[in-house]
């Protein structure tokens, strides 16, 4: 039997938890199924390298390379060409909100089942408002375990519309490497004590807790401090207190590398609890309180139950007391042992059965709630509902937006843009944050997709577009 096609699509949320949960998933989906991951998030230039998966980039509506109505209509037609190039038959969607242009390649394409791979641990704001209907144009919902579900007091928390899964997580002890090999290939000394922290900057108070945890690392003896990125303020300045070794080293999974580490500082995000705990790191969590997710509820139960610390992360000077709590050995190995009773995630792989299970059937699965019955029922006797039901979520969406407008990372020059099927970081990183307008490939595209994508840029961008620089690999 020819092996089914799935495409992984992933939001642009805040971190890389929502690419790291499909990469986990396509991970577990190579052995039976053709993954290909689609994403609107910087991070995807990591993945094809180091999964030898097909992946596509998608810029987001942040990026304004075109207006919004025309974005949700690309985004529509972009993932409705890639199923018709693909034959896939099944599409996952990993975000909070699922974009109209989402649901409307659903609509478009009836014998694609679409599935929302939804976190729990959602704060009350206003998105919840669109959660019901959003549930009801899916045919099916998944949502990934965490660690902190008793303290999930959020909307989806009493909702019984998904299917609950163990957490999913990159972090597996199978693949992951000793310490010192870990050391090896992050460069790190073998002999000195090493802690990681993953805090992001940006915002000057995000980047006071950056400070703050920092300064919490000074006086631990030849200690290495490993970051993601430079600390450095949007001016240039740098974060870091002097008397700090500090090294900024990139590689992917880090997940994988995780045991190089004695201690870590870390922002309680769904992807950083669900690798650094299962990896038993001793590890201070300072809540990003932005976005949907309840970082402080995930990061109080951690604390709670003594599998991490919990900093307040409106206190800066709790933030330095309690990151300096790391330099203590006796409580890294408290934190440590205990970290050692937390299930495996094997998340990723109950996922990626699903979603096969989906692909393989005749028809695609439809829920069994009564409110979606009705629904399907009322589009068989009027088919305009589908129309009402869509452009309802749209406008909901939309209103989302107003109250909650999209960060404007960058306005790119009106340039034609540079087309390709790169698929190293060294290469798509310049192209997804650079200043020119990016069409990513899958390798392998058939002309018959390459001419359909230049039908879709055309109608987005409202020019004549030539496809230039197209690189096949």
């Amino acid at each position: 039997m020819e092996k089914p096609t799935i495409i992984l699509a992933t939001s642009n949320g805040v971190g890389m938890g929502h690419l790291a949960r499909a990469s986990a998933i396509a991970l577990a989906l190579k052995e039976y199924a053709n993954p290909i991951i689609v994403s609107m998030a910087g991070g995807i230039a990591e993945i094809p390298e180091f999964m030898g998966i097909r992946c596509e980039y998608i810029p987001g509506r942040d990026r304004m390379w075109m207006s919004r109505e025309k974005w949700d209509e690309y985004l529509r037609d972009r993932l409705l060409a890639l199923v018709d190039e693909t034959g896939a038959r099944v599409m996952s969607f990993d975000g909070v909100v699922p974009y109209p242009g989402v649901i409307a390649a659903k609509v478009s394409h009836p014998k694609l089942a679409l599935v929302w791979v939804r976190r729990g641990l959602w704060q009350k704001k206003p998105q919840r408002f669109v959660l019901g209907l959003q549930s009801q144009m899916m045919d099916y919902i998944v949502e990934p375990g965490d660690f902190a579900r008793a303290y999930d007091f959020g909307p989806t928390a009493e909702r019984k519309d998904a299917r609950l899964t163990s957490s999913v997580s990159l972090f597996q002890k199978d693949t992951a490497l000793s310490r010192d090999e870990a050391r090896k290939v992050l460069g790190l000394d073998l002999n000195r004590p090493a802690v990681l922290v993953q805090l992001g900057t940006g915002d000057s108070d995000v980047n006071e807790k950056m400070t703050a945890a920092l300064s919490g690392l000074l006086g631990w003896k030849d200690l290495q401090v490993i970051l993601t990125k430079q600390p450095l303020d949007k001016d240039g300045k740098s974060l870091a207190p002097a008397g700090l070794d500090i090294r900024v080293v990139r590689h992917f999974p880090l997940a994988r590398v995780l045991h190089a580490f004695d201690a870590s500082v870390c922002a309680t995000g769904y992807n950083g609890v669900h690798e650094l705990l299962p990896a038993q790191v001793p590890t201070v969590f300072v809540s990003n309180i932005r976005g949907t997710d309840d970082q402080e509820a995930r990061a109080q139960w951690c604390h709670d139950m003594g599998f991490a610390l919990r900093a307040n992360q409106a206190d800066l000077g709790d933030v330095t007391a309690t990151v300096k709590k790391l330099q203590d050995a006796d409580v890294r190995a408290r934190l440590s042992k205990k970290c050692a009773e937390l299930p495996d995630p094997t998340g990723g792989a109950e996922i990626a059965k699903i979603l096969y299970e989906l692909a393989v059937r005749e028809e695609p699965i439809r829920p069994s709630w009564l409110r979606y019955n009705q629904l399907r029922i009322q589009e068989h006797i009027n088919r305009g509902m589908r129309h009402v039901a869509y452009m309802g979520l749209r406008r909901l969406a939309l209103l989302y937006r107003f109250i909650n407008p999209h960060i404007v990372v960058q306005v790119t020059r009106q340039e034609p843009p540079i087309w390709g099927s790169q698929n190293t970081a060294k290469e798509l990183h310049p192209l997804i944050k650079g200043e020119q307008r990016f069409e990513h490939l899958i390798t392998g595209a058939s002309g018959a997709y390459i001419k359909r994508r230049k039908e879709i840029a055309e109608a987005a961008y409202g020019e004549k577009i030539e496809v230039i620089n197209t690189k096949k690999q």
